[in-house]
Formats: C-alpha cells, structure tokens, sequence
C-alpha cells in the first residue's frame, strides 16, 4: 500500500455495554482523570500525561495516519454506555505495507478504577472485529510477561505469545510469525 493509500477510519463501535467512540482532541480533558494513575504505568514505564500532553497527543493521533501516510492510527475511547463514563481506550496501528496483508498493532488500557469488568476483553473484541473487516490480516501486541489481564484479553483475541522480546515485552500475534 502506498503513502497516499486510503485508510479506514475509526468509527463508532458499539457492544452490549460499550461504545467505542472515535478519538477527539476533546476528550483529553475527560480522558485526564481516567489515565491519571501511576499504577497504569507499572508495565509499560512512563508516567502519566498532563491535561497539555494529552490534548497535544490527542491532536496528533486523532488525524488518522501518520505524518508519511504509511501507517493508519486508528483510536477509540471506550465508553460505558449505562453511566456515559470513560472506561479506558483501544488503539490499532495499522500497516499495509505488504501487498497481501494488512497488520494492526493493537492495544487497550482500562482505568485502574474500572478493572476487572471485562471492559478491556469487550472492547479489544469488538475493534479486532472491526479491523477484520477492514481487511487487517494479522494483530500483533506486545505485553508485559508479568501482565496477566493483558495477557488474557490477548488469548481471548485468538492470539499466543512468541518467543520474542521487545524492550521487555512478549510480542503476541495471531499468526506464527
């Protein structure tokens, strides 16, 4: 796929108790509270961002693609429907850079307060689902070896882990690679 090839765009995904809202710039200012846990941090380092990272971060992710056009950003916000409250997110990087298939980096974050719901296993299935059927062959994540709710929200997408190791993280994919 070239860098001016068309992406898919996120659009609304919804499940029984979810919906998956396309990334705006203003949700930052919701979004703040929800990612203001050093806890979220424990596996993937960093620590949280401030109200002026995330609307700048948000800005960026929310154009789509990346800055060369060889990759889609593709970001939802994941809402419980019932309480109209912000649970965490999903993202997926999409590359189509082989002719035959269409990889997505995908992952997802559900806020400490919100854990253990199955907010994070409803949310990654809906956008897996979403993403087949925008063509994406292949999902790949990359997660902590330690990090046992990731882990199961990975095999519960059809995926196993590999044996290799990314600056600490086990990479995942649904297919042998």
């Amino acid at each position: 796929m070239s860098g001016t090839a068309p992406w898919p765009t996120a659009s609304l995904i919804q499940t029984g108790r979810l919906d998956l809202e396309p990334l705006r710039t203003e949700h930052a200012r919701e979004a703040v509270t929800l990612l203001d846990d050093t806890r979220l941090h424990v596996f993937t380092g960093g620590s949280p961002a401030t109200l002026d990272e995330l609307e700048a971060r948000f800005v960026r992710q929310s154009t789509g693609h990346s800055p060369d056009g060889s990759q889609a950003w593709l970001n939802w916000m994941v809402r419980n429907r019932s309480v109209g409250q912000i649970v965490g997110t999903v993202q997926a990087t999409v590359d189509g850079s082989a002719p035959d298939c269409h990889e997505a980096e995908i992952a997802w974050v559900v806020g400490v307060a919100h854990q253990g719901r199955g907010y994070g296993r409803e949310a990654a299935l809906a956008m897996a689902a979403w993403l087949r059927e925008q063509g994406v062959d292949l999902l790949r994540a990359h997660i902590h070896p330690r990090h046992e709710a990731s882990a199961a929200i990975a095999r519960a997408l059809g995926m196993a882990a590999t044996h290799l190791t990314v600056e600490g993280e086990v990479r995942w994919t649904t297919a042998g690679q």
